[in-house]
C-alpha cells in the first residue's frame, strides 16, 4: 500500500451490480454474430420514435420507471437493475411494456418471436410486481418499424408465481458468473494487498508519483504528472492503482494510450507485477483491422464462420479465458480460434470481465467508437490512467472533427448512377453544393473559412443518409457497398459532429484542383473532454513533457482543482551535455543562408565522437535541404533518412541500424513530432546524441491560425497555444531520446536563436545546464571535455 494509507474494509457480503439486459443477453444469447446493418440514422429514428410512442400514450401511463431487485445468492448479493419503458397504471390488470424499434418486416416478428426481448419485459414485470405487491400483471411488445411507422402489439398476461420461477432459474443460470466474480475478487484483493513493489526500491521521484496517484483515484480526482524520462511513470501509475482497485477505491483501471510503444510498455509493467505475485485479469485491445481473422470477409455468418454461431460459443470461450490472467492479443487470438468466435468482437466481450483494460485513446474519446459499456454504462466508477497525454491535444481535435472530400462524393455517384437512381440524385444535390463551395473557395485563393456549420450541405446529407441506410440494411453485396459504407460512416460522422458544433469550432473549406475538403473543426476540445471526465471517478494524466502545465489544463478541460506534480529526471544532470547553438537562425526565410551552418555544426558534433546519432527537424523539406549540404561534406557518415510514407517494417529496419555496439558513426535524419520523435527507447550506445534543429513550431496553416485567433479572442495567448507549446514539447520528446537509464552518457544540440530568447529557455527542464554558443568557435573543446570527463 501507498504511503501508509488505512485499507478500507470491505463488505461481508459483497454486491454485484447488473442490468436486466445484461442479465438477459448473457444467459439467453445465441446463435449468429448479425450482419444486420444498422446504422447511426436508424438508431435516432429509433428514439424519437420511442419517445413518441410514449408520448401518445393515455393518463395514467408513466414512463420511463426505475425497478431494482436484490437477491442473496449465500456469499454475494447480486442487484439488478433497469428502466421499464412505460406502465399502463389504470389498466386492470396493470400493463408493462417495452417499446422495440425495428427493421425487420413486422410479419417476421409476430411468426418468430425474440424470446430476448420477452424475456426482458418479464423480468420488469416480476421486478414491478413483487414492488408492488400484484398477483398478476400483463405484459406487451411494441414494435415500431421504422420505414412503414406500423406497430405491432404482442401481449401476455402472467401470474407473478410463474414471473417468479421465470426469474429465479434466470438468476440461477448465471449464479456461476456471480460466483465466479466473488471468488476472483477475494483472490484478487488478498493478493494485490500483499503485493511489493516490483523493484525493491523506488526510483528518485517515483514513489512521490505512486502516492499521489493512488490519493488521486481514493479522493476522485485528477492529477498531472509530468514526470521526465527515467522516473518509471508507467509503474508509478500502475501499481498504485491496483492497490487502489485491491481496496474497492475502482471498479476497473483503464490505461489509455496513443501509441503501441506506451501499450507494450504497460503490458511489460503488468508481466512485471505477475512476478512479483499479482493476479489481475487484464486486457489489452487490438484494432479490428488488425485482429480481424477475415479481412477479405464480410462480417457476416454466409462469409465468415467467425461470425456464424458466434453467441452459441461465446460464453464457453470467456469461462475458458478466465483461466487466463493476461489476455494480450496472443492469447485471445489462440482462444478465439479454438472457440471459432470473431477475435474482436470476444475481446469487447472480455472488457466486462476485466479488471484492468489497456485500450488506444479512442475507445473512451472517440464518439464514433468509444466503448459504451465503459464509458456510458456505468464507468464512473472507473479509474483513468491517460499515458503521454500531451498527445491527447491534437488527437482531441481530430477525435471531435470531421471531413467530407468531394471526390469521394463524385465516385460514389458514378458507380451507383445505373442501379440506384435515388441515391445518384440525392448525391448529385450534395455534389453540387459541394462544387458552388469549391467555386467560391478558388476565387478566394483556394481556401474558406466559415465560423457557421454549413447547413445547407448537411442537410443534403441527412437526405442521402436516410436512402443509403435503407439499402445498406439488405446486406446485398455489390461491388460499390464498400464505398457506400464508406461515405456513410464519413457523413453520420460529418452530422454528428455538426449538432454539436458550437464557437470552439469552424467550418474549413480547402480546394485542391478538382477535389474539395470541407472540414468541421473542433479548435477548442475542452468542453467535450471535461464530459469525459466525468464518465470517469478519477484520471491521472502523465508524460514526460507537459510543458507549460497551465496550457494543457485548459485545452484537456482538467479541473482547475487538479493535482500537480513535476518531477525532474532521476539521473546525474553531468550525465547530459546540453549546448544551444543561438548563433543560427532557423526561420523560414533564412534557412537558405544558414544551411551551411546548421551542416556545420552537426558535423561538429558527431566527428568528435564516433557514434549514433538522431537530427531533428521542423519538416521534410528542411530535413532534405540539410542532409544534403551535410551528405556533400561527409560522405564517410553513414545516413538514415525518415520518409514520409515508412510502413511499420522500414520503421524497425530504420531502428535496428542503432545497435548497442558502435562500429562507426551513424546519423539519423527524422523530424520531430513523427514517429522517431517519441516513444522509441535506444539506451545504451543505442543512441549518443541528437540535434534539434529549431524551436519546433508546426508549419503556419488554416487550422493553426484558427488556433491563434480563438484563444487570443479567448483572453489566452493564441501563439503560444497554436504555436509555441506544441513546438516545445516536441523539442523536449526528442531530446528525450538521449538518456535512457542512469548508465547513458549523451549529447543534446539545441540550434536556434531563440533558444537565447527567455520565452523559450524557461520552457526547459530546470535541470538542463545549458552552455550557450553564441558562436561554434568553442563547441569542439567543449564536447570533448564532456566525453574525456565521461570515460
Amino acid at each position: 500500500m501507498c504511503s501508509g494509507l488505512k485499507a478500507v474494509v470491505r463488505p461481508l457480503n459483497p454486491s454485484f451490480a447488473i442490468s436486466v439486459r445484461n442479465l438477459v443477453e448473457h444467459v439467453l444469447r445465441s446463435g449468429d454474430l448479425s450482419a444486420e446493418f444498422r446504422g447511426s440514422a436508424s438508431a435516432i429514428e429509433g428514439i424519437r420514435a420511442h419517445q413518441r410512442i410514449q408520448r401518445q400514450r393515455p393518463a395514467g401511463y408513466e414512463a420511463e420507471v426505475p425497478v431494482q431487485v436484490r437477491v442473496a445468492l449465500d456469499d454475494v448479493v447480486l442487484d439488478i437493475g433497469g428502466r421499464i419503458d412505460g406502465i399502463f397504471t389504470n389498466a386492470e390488470p396493470v400493463v408493462i411494456e417495452e417499446i422495440k424499434s425495428t427493421l425487420r418486416p413486422l410479419k417476421e416478428i409476430e411468426a418468430e418471436p425474440n424470446e430476448i426481448h420477452w424475456a426482458q419485459v418479464q423480468c420488469y414485470a416480476y421486478m414491478y410486481a413483487r414492488q408492488e405487491g400484484l398477483a398478476e400483471v400483463d405484459i406487451q411488445l411494441t414494435y415500431l418499424q421504422l420505414e412503414s411507422e406500423r406497430t405491432l402489439t404482442l401481449t401476455r398476461r402472467f401470474e407473478v408465481g410463474a414471473l417468479a420461477l421465470f426469474f429465479d432459474d434466470l438468476v440461477a443460470r448465471y449464479r456461476q458468473w456471480v460466483q465466479w466474480r466473488f471468488d476472483w475478487s477475494r483472490t484478487r484483493d488478498r493478493r494485490l494487498a500483499a503485493l511489493p513493489f516490483p523493484y525493491g526500491a523506488y526510483r528518485p521521484g517515483q514513489r512521490e508519483m505512486a502516492v499521489a496517484v493512488f490519493r488521486t483515484i481514493r479522493d476522485g480526482g485528477q492529477l498531472i504528472s509530468q514526470a521526465a524520462t527515467g522516473i518509471g511513470k508507467t509503474m508509478a501509475v500502475l501499481y498504485p492503482a491496483l492497490k487502489a482497485l485491491g481496496e474497492g477505491l475502482t471498479r476497473k483501471v483503464i490505461f489509455l494510450t496513443a501509441r503501441t510503444t506506451g501499450r507494450l510498455a504497460a503490458q511489460t509493467a503488468l508481466a512485471e507485477l505477475a512476478d512479483a505475485g499479482m493476479r489481475l485479469k487484464w486486457l489489452s485491445l487490438t484494432a479490428k483491422d488488425k485482429i480481424c481473422f477475415s479481412p477479405d470477409s464480410a462480417c457476416s455468418p454466409d462469409e465468415c464462420p467467425y461470425a456464424k454461431g458466434f453467441f452459441d460459443r461465446l460464453n464457453p470461450a470467456i469461462l475458458a479465458a478466465l483461466d487466463h490472467d493476461a489476455l494480450e492479443r496472443d492469447t485471445i487470438e489462440r482462444l478465439a480460434r479454438e472457440f471459432q468466435v470473431c477475435p474482436f468482437e470476444f475481446s469487447l466481450e472480455l472488457v466486462d470481465w476485466s479488471d484492468c483494460v489497456i485500450a488506444d485513446y479512442n475507445y473512451a474519446f472517440d464518439p464514433t467508437v468509444r466503448l459504451k459499456r465503459l464509458f456510458d454504462e456505468g464507468g464512473r466508477h472507473d479509474a483513468l490512467l491517460v499515458d503521454e497525454a500531451h498527445n491527447l491535444v491534437d488527437r482531441s481535435r481530430q477525435m471531435f472533427s470531421a471531413d467530407l472530400n468531394k471526390q469521394a462524393v463524385l465516385e460514389l455517384r458514378g458507380a451507383l448512377k445505373q442501379e440506384q437512381p435515388r441515391m445518384y440524385k440525392a448525391l448529385g444535390r450534395v455534389n453540387a453544393w459541394l462544387a458552388a463551395l469549391r467555386k467560391r473557395c478558388q476565387e478566394a485563393g483556394g481556401s474558406q473559412v466559415d465560423a457557421d456549420p454549413p447547413e445547407g450541405l448537411v442537410d443534403r446529407l441527412r437526405a442521402f443518409l436516410k436512402m443509403a441506410d435503407r439499402w445498406l440494411r439488405l446486406n446485398q453485396p455489390k461491388a460499390y457497398r464498400e464505398g457506400l459504407l464508406q461515405l456513410y460512416f464519413d457523413s453520420s460522422r460529418f452530422i454528428r459532429v455538426a449538432e454539436n458544433y458550437s464557437k470552439a469550432y469552424a467550418t474549413v473549406a480547402e480546394a485542391k484542383g478538382k477535389d474539395l475538403r470541407v472540414r468541421l473543426f473542433c479548435i477548442d476540445p475542452s468542453d467535450q473532454l471535461i464530459e469525459c471526465w466525468r464518465r470517469c471517478r478519477a484520471a491521472v494524466f502523465f508524460s514526460a513533457t507537459l510543458t507549460p502545465v497551465d496550457y494543457f489544463q485548459s485545452v484537456l478541460g482538467i479541473s482547475p482543482d487538479a493535482g500537480r506534480l513535476n518531477l525532474v529526471s532521476p539521473f546525474p544532470t553531468a550525465h547530459l551535455a546540453v549546448f544551444a547553438a543561438t548563433g543560427i537562425s532557423t526561420l523560414y526565410r533564412r534557412r537558405e543562408i544558414s544551411r551551411s551552418a546548421v551542416s556545420l555544426a552537426i558535423a561538429d558534433m558527431v566527428l568528435q565522437r564516433e557514434g549514433h546519432y538522431l537530427f531533428f527537424f521542423p519538416s521534410y523539406q528542411y530535413l532534405s535541404m540539410i542532409r544534403e549540404t551535410f551528405c556533400d561534406s561527409h560522405p564517410e557518415v553513414d545516413v538514415m533518412i525518415q520518409s514520409g510514407d515508412m510502413d511499420e517494417a522500414s520503421r524497425e529496419a530504420f531502428l535496428a541500424r542503432f545497435t548497442d555496439r558502435v562500429e562507426r558513426t551513424l546519423v539519423g535524419f527524422a523530424v520531430m513530432g513523427g514517429i522517431f520523435g517519441e516513444g522509441i527507447d535506444l539506451k545504451g550506445e543505442r543512441l549518443t546524441g541528437a540535434a534539434i534543429v529549431g524551436v519546433g513550431l508546426p508549419g503556419i496553416d488554416t487550422e493553426r491560425e484558427l488556433i491563434k485567433a480563438y484563444y487570443d479572442q479567448n483572453g489566452r495567448r493564441g501563439f503560444e497555444y497554436a504555436y509555441q507549446y506544441p513546438g516545445i514539447n516536441r523539442v523536449l520528446q526528442a531530446a528525450g531520446r538521449v538518456i535512457r537509464s542512469e548508465m547513458d552518457r549523451g549529447v543534446v544540440l539545441l540550434i536556434d536563436e531563440r533558444y537565447a530568447q527567455r520565452r523559450y529557455r524557461t520552457l526547459l527542464p530546470v535541470n538542463w545546464q545549458v552552455q550557450t554558443l553564441a558562436d561554434l568557435s568553442r563547441f569542439k573543446t567543449l564536447l570533448n571535455d564532456f566525453w574525456d570527463n565521461s570515460t
